[in-house]
């Protein structure tokens, strides 16, 4: 398959997720543009159902999809999108082959708490998660985040 890629390689991912979201702010640093696309798979307007999926499905373990419409999930879907983004060395280790039943148990393990995580913080900076209301802040028409409310 290494041979025959066709970027660009969508990824599609859990915005809500800290840890996930974390690893998307790595990739978008290094990833081209004609390499690697990303789309959060937790925003209102995605719809798994146009892809064939449902969303607990695309929820329950990491998709990626080449231009030629070849899906990659997982550990798969991990691998090749660090590979798009220049970063295939630091996980190079996911492809050794004596290594990847280990890997899988880790990768599941970590889908199934993935949910309990949101209370880590999330690189977009703000505390989401308050009185057991969760909120993402919302960028206003420049793009940019509003300021903090509240005391300072």
């Amino acid at each position: 398959m290494h041979d025959s890629i066709k970027w660009p390689l969508t990824l599609y991912f859990d915005g809500d997720c800290p840890l996930c979201a974390h690893e998307i702010k790595v990739l978008r640093a290094r990833a081209l543009p004609e390499r690697l696309h990303f789309i959060d798979i937790s925003d209102p307007a995605f719809d798994a159902q146009s892809l064939g999926f449902t969303h607990a499905h695309m929820e329950s373990l990491l998709h990626a999809r080449f231009s030629d419409g070849t899906w990659v999930t997982g550990l798969d879907a991990t691998l090749w999108s660090w590979r798009a983004a220049g970063l295939g060395l630091w996980a190079a280790p996911l492809s050794w082959r004596w290594a990847r039943p280990l890997f899988n148990v880790g990768y599941r393990l970590f889908c199934r708490w993935r949910p309990h995580l949101a209370w880590l913080p999330h690189p977009d900076g703000s505390a989401r998660c308050r009185n057991g209301s969760c909120a993402v802040p919302e960028a206003d028409s420049t793009g940019q985040k509003p300021p903090p409310s509240g005391p300072r």
